[in-house]
């Protein structure tokens, strides 16, 4: 009797084992299935982060975000080269700790992880120790997955996810966040070009403007608010004779003048670049085309009513001995108040609609290329 109440018990506490693992199974198929889930979730805001209009900067500290707030992990570091020296591109962890962050591929913790391109973890046991690569904090961070980062089998830096409990990511499915990593390095390859327009944006000196590739970086947050913009581009069609017939320094002047005047009279959330040479394009963010085009008729004639004298590197002719004087000097100023020769500059005009998620530098090839072959004299609307 005692016997079969006693195999009756071991028999109920087997069940229960095999029901407790099955249940315990479940869960953690559940657990993968949800980060699983979770992640197909995050791939999709990465995609929606790379198609905002923003800058790289805000485009990796976005990403960051989400992979912190996703993940509910704790810290999350992304460290780049730049050419130069490792440069963290997106960080939630405080800037005092930053130093340490951005160095840790000369540590030898993860020399290995780096030379064989596998993810390390590293954790504390207790509360009271400290991680190896931590320098001088103790309390922020007690375990860490470090993953290298690689563009065609090149190294190019590293994302650190830290968490502040020991132990806290031994049962993290390290597949789903290497799947992360490998975007997060698709991510970084995707927005090389972008990186490159925002670096190479310059201030023109004689216009004071903007050159071109602000649109595509900077000014496209501007002008991505609206669904459709006019865009219009001007040309001095008369500046090369300027500056051939008169002298370099007074087509100069015509380029500084009319920038100033036409920036003047825009509105603060319009953009206005030096596009090439004697071009200029300026964006007008959410306008339509028929009201541009009234605006640029009444700029056409008040800019070509612009009356500029001849700079002090006009070669001044006398008339009567029909010699040149090659002084370019305070005596060759005084000398040009007397000369009727004035600048006056001529301009051409095309204007077309711009839409939202389109290609900004194809629509604005397109109105170069009419201005370029066009020999029109009025405003054109493509």
């Amino acid at each position: 009797m005692v016997l079969g109440v006693i195999i009756l018990l071991v028999t109920i506490v087997m069940i229960l084992m095999i029901y407790n693992y099955s249940v315990h199974k479940k869960i953690d198929t559940f657990s993968n299935l949800n980060q699983r889930v979770t992640s197909l979730n995050v791939l999709q805001e990465f995609m929606n982060t790379l198609g905002e209009s923003s800058t790289i900067k805000e485009k990796l500290e976005n990403i960051n975000d989400i992979l912190i707030n996703k993940y509910a992990i704790k810290y999350s570091t992304i460290v780049v080269f730049d050419g130069a020296e490792y440069v963290i591109k997106a960080s939630n962890v405080d800037r005092k700790h930053w130093e340490t962050l951005k160095n840790l591929q000369s540590d030898p913790v993860f020399g290995d992880s780096i030379r064989t391109a596998t993810p390390k973890y590293v954790t504390v046991e207790n509360e009271n120790e400290k991680l190896p690569y931590q320098k001088m904090e103790f309390g922020r961070a007690k375990c860490a997955i470090f993953f290298p980062l690689y563009v065609d089998n090149v190294y190019i830096g590293y994302w650190i996810i830290e968490g502040s409990i020991p132990h806290e990511f031994d049962k993290i499915d390290t597949t789903i966040l290497e799947v992360v990593r490998n975007n997060i390095v698709t991510i970084l390859k995707t927005v090389e070009n972008q990186s490159t327009i925002e670096n190479i944006v310059r201030d023109d000196l004689y216009s004071g403007l903007k050159s071109a590739e602000y649109l595509y970086g900077e000014g496209k947050k501007v002008i991505d608010k609206y669904t459709t913009s006019a865009i219009c581009i001007f040309k001095i069609i008369n500046l090369p004779n300027i500056n051939t017939e008169i002298s370099r320094k007074t087509g100069d002047n015509i380029i500084t003048q009319v920038s100033q005047f036409v920036r003047n009279n825009l509105a603060k959330e319009y953009l206005f670049v030096r596009y090439m040479g004697p071009k200029f394009a300026i964006i007008f963010s959410g306008a339509d085309v028929g009201g541009v085009k009234n605006f640029m008729e009444n700029m056409k004639r008040q800019i070509e009513s612009l009356k500029i004298k001849p700079a002090n590197d006009y070669i001044y002719k006398d008339q009567e001995e029909n010699v040149i004087d090659e002084n370019i000097n305070s005596e060759n100023e005084e000398k040009i108040e007397n000369v009727e020769i004035i600048a006056s500059p001529k301009i051409r005009v095309a204007i077309s609609t711009y839409y939202k998620g389109t290609s900004l530098d194809g629509a604005l090839k397109k109105i170069e290329e009419y201005i370029d072959l066009s020999d029109e004299d009025t405003i054109s609307t493509l």
